[in-house]
């Protein structure tokens, strides 16, 4: 990913230095069990950890994969160049490439889940914070963007958290799906290496051992994973949605923190837009759209091909690169986010009390009159406030139709916001849980 979309401590576990550094331990830790258990001398083994303080040179390792053409090999070539070649000559015995790519690849998407899930809970703090805060900020419920009944500011914070806490759950799955080596050598057999030594690197990388790997990791595995990191991707364009309408100029319930000398547009000084938030829906879009290519990986030929191999080396980096950066950018939105409780109000008062009609229809049922006489009723005086502009109040208390079946205070009752709210409490004890 570009700089522009990407933070120091995620891009890190994608560097060269890191993948290389990964791959050194791989190789020194089956070294060890190989010694362990005979298959290769002892002093061997403790030769290969002579470079366990080098900075492995990348521009090097790239000039010897220009002539061998494979980057594993590159890299073991570099590397008897520091322990030295006879020291080096039993590291990679009975291993194949894949057995140090893909053990890398998931040590790496291991630690990327690891940041994500810290991410998450900053966000969910974030969401949780500002649901209490506007527990009882009433404001309009909208169903395709028209007027619906009241609800609170604090119940859709409520339901991002819940969302979050979601995907929270899932990236931890993905975490814990994802979190396998395999040491089997080629096509998977343990033919000429050891399972023992399998188990050995991956207690020691944090990993389970793939119980049957052919000569890959099987990428039914990735493609769970990153489908969980597209839906969370999907969660937050989902708040980003709320917020960017609740910015628009005839709505104006929130709007992003606007900080001095920023500038909103480079034509009209007046704008305020809700730039952030936009581009959250952008990099949601970047990656969903890498979901695909990695349900795509899992069809592979026989024991093993390669094909999956580009579409890792850019999905990797830059679907955790790009959610990272997202997640970070969402809870500073949320923390920030500037909200105006009394435009809400506004808001929901537009239409004179027609977002009751609810309420009235119910009562009219409980009161005897057929639901299809209810409905009618209630629309009749209900399409006069649409049309005309009246107070829905005003026409059902002159509506002698209604007036026959409810009271003045009935009618009166049924206009009360509280009771819009009074299960507020009951939802966020479901949601919160404590």
């Amino acid at each position: 990913m570009i700089p522009r979309y990407s933070r120091p401590e995620m891009v890190a576990i994608w560097s060269p230095e890191t993948k290389f550094r990964i791959w050194y331990e791989i190789e020194a830790h089956a070294c060890d069990a190989m010694a362990d258990l005979g298959v290769i001398p002892k002093a061997n083994a403790e030769a290969v950890w002579k470079a366990k303080d080098v900075e492995f040179d990348v521009a090097r390792i790239d000039e010897i994969e220009a002539v061998t053409k494979h980057d594993v090999i590159a890299f073991l070539t570099h590397l008897a160049e520091h322990v030295g070649s006879d020291e080096a000559r039993f590291v990679h015995q009975g291993m194949t490439s894949s057995d140090v790519l893909d053990t890398c690849f998931n040590v790496q998407l291991v630690r990327a889940s690891d940041i994500l899930i810290a991410d998450m809970k900053a966000l969910l703090a974030a969401l949780k914070k500002r649901a209490i805060e506007h527990k009882d900020t009433v404001r309009i419920g909208r169903s395709h963007g028209i007027h619906a009944e009241p609800t609170t500011m604090g119940l859709t914070f409520a339901r991002f958290y819940a969302e979050m806490d979601r995907n929270l759950n899932r990236l931890e799955k993905a975490r814990y799906e994802i979190a396998t080596g395999a040491i089997s050598g080629a096509v998977g057999t343990f033919a000429n290496i050891d399972p023992r030594v399998e188990e050995h690197v991956c207690k020691q990388l944090g990993l389970e051992p793939e119980p049957i790997s052919t000569q890959v990791i099987p990428r039914d595995r990735h493609a769970a994973f990153f489908a969980a990191l597209g839906v969370v991707a999907s969660s937050i364009e989902n708040i980003a949605t709320e917020i960017r309408h609740m910015q628009r100029t005839e709505v104006l319930e929130a709007e992003e923190f606007f900080s001095k000398g920023q500038k909103g547009s480079s034509a009209m000084p007046h704008k305020r837009n809700p730039v952030l938030t936009e581009n959250l829906t952008g990099l949601a879009r970047l990656v969903r759209g890498m979901v695909i290519p990695a349900m795509e990986n899992v069809a592979l030929w026989h024991e093993r091909d390669i094909s999956h191999s580009s579409v890792e080396r850019n999905i990797g980096p830059d679907a955790t690169i790009t959610l990272d950066f997202a997640l970070s950018r969402l809870t500073g939105v949320v923390e920030k986010l500037v909200i105006y409780p009394e435009t809400m109000l506004e808001n929901l008062h537009k239409f004179r009390g027609l977002v009751m009609s609810q309420r009235v229809l119910l009562a009219l049922t409980q009161a005897g009159v057929s639901r299809e006489d209810a409905y009618r009723l209630v629309q009749h005086n209900a399409m006069k406030v649409w049309e005309q502009g009246a107070d829905f109040k005003t026409e059902l208390l002159a509506d002698p139709e209604v007036t026959a079946a409810l009271g003045t205070e009935e009618i009166e009752e049924k206009f009360d916001l509280g009771y819009h709210t009074k299960q507020v409490d009951t939802i966020f004890s479901r949601v919160f849980k404590d």
